[in-house]
């Protein structure tokens, strides 16, 4: 079969790690990028080497035969961007925060039931193959009983200029909503689906200093599990960790710099008493596609076999309510 066409539309930082994903499959062909700074644009084209590169994304859409867009601008940016894309039938890749607000979530969520084309949000986490692999393993054993994940990071200066020009939204919506959502994942009792949130009870509050978010939160979901949720910025050092346990059973990831696994069982000894153990053997990427599977993998399978992405509009507005339900200090029941 001929390689799917694909184009980028945003070049700057977060492009990085697609550009790499869409180089190392096979299946697509990088066919253009659109990005309105002209120096990131010819810096991108001279590394990347599209067949076309543009300014104006509404003209490379006008000129080119696409099968796949990446949208990686700021939130703020990306409705116009993905609603376009989904009425021309075109299949999208929606970076983190999908808009701004659920509501923007949603919008985009109706415009893909019109269209043809398939949505997929970049929730990175999980496609990471020691994620699937954890949880496999937790499923394996009945299912998850708690979940839980930290998301901490040093004074962002650069992203409250952002927030300040209304292009990003708070950070535990534009951000730590990598591992809000990550929780949900954890929860999820099945291999395609995330948990539903039924109940949170959120503390908030804000240091002395502007962007000095704190964000505790526990959550019970549909499936029974219980997780919490820590965020804290403007503290010493960017840490993302996270934790999932079943009967007997608990995974300790660590994503702060690479994609480390510490896992634990309880076994018998001698007398019959369970003993904490942990698990020396290396961990099984083969059953969930192996070490190099990814978001675009799993995209470019959904799109070939006609099936649902894990991330899906429908499925990132949940997240994006409980991100607002944790931003907001909510306490009960989620309507």
């Amino acid at each position: 079969m001929e390689p799917l066409r694909v184009a980028v539309i945003g070049a700057g930082r977060h492009a990085r790690g697609h550009f790499e994903m869409i180089a190392n499959e096979p299946r697509v062909q990088l066919e253009c990028i659109a990005e309105l700074d002209q120096s990131r644009l010819d810096k991108s084209a001279a590394k990347h080497k599209p067949k076309a590169v543009y300014t104006d994304y509404r003209k490379m859409f006008d000129e080119r035969r696409i099968d796949i867009v990446y949208a990686i601008t700021m939130p703020g940016h990306l409705k116009p961007i993905v609603i376009e894309s989904l009425q021309r039938g075109i299949n999208i890749s929606v970076e983190k925060s999908p808009g701004l607000t659920p509501e923007d979530t949603q919008q985009m969520a109706d415009a893909e039931k019109k269209s043809t084309g398939k949505a997929i949000v970049s929730f990175n986490r999980r496609y990471f193959p020691e994620v699937l692999a954890v949880r496999k393993m937790v499923r394996d054993r009945g299912g998850a009983v708690h979940v839980s994940a930290t998301y901490n990071k040093t004074l962002q200066s650069t992203y409250l200029s952002a927030q300040a020009s209304g292009i990003v939204p708070d950070a535990i919506v534009g951000d730590a909503i990598h591992h809000v959502d990550l929780i949900r994942w954890l929860a999820g009792s099945s291999h395609e689906t995330g948990a539903k949130p039924i109940e949170v009870y959120s503390e908030v509050s804000t240091g002395s200093r502007n962007g000095s978010y704190r964000r505790s939160a526990v959550v019970r979901f549909d499936t029974g599990v219980m997780g919490t949720l820590m965020s804290h910025y403007a503290v010493g050092f960017r840490i993302q960790r996270a934790e999932t346990h079943a009967e007997d059973f608990s995974a300790y990831l660590d994503m702060t710099s690479g994609r480390d696994v510490e896992m634990y069982e309880a076994v018998h000894d001698a007398d019959g008493s369970l003993v904490g153990t942990e698990i020396k053997d290396p961990i099984d990427l083969d059953t969930v596609g192996g070490a190099n599977f990814n978001e675009t993998t799993h995209f470019v399978d959904c799109i070939l076999n006609n099936t649902t992405p894990w991330s899906n509009l429908d499925d990132a507005v949940i997240t994006m309510r409980l991100c607002e339900a944790i931003r907001t200090g909510h306490k009960g029941i989620l309507e």
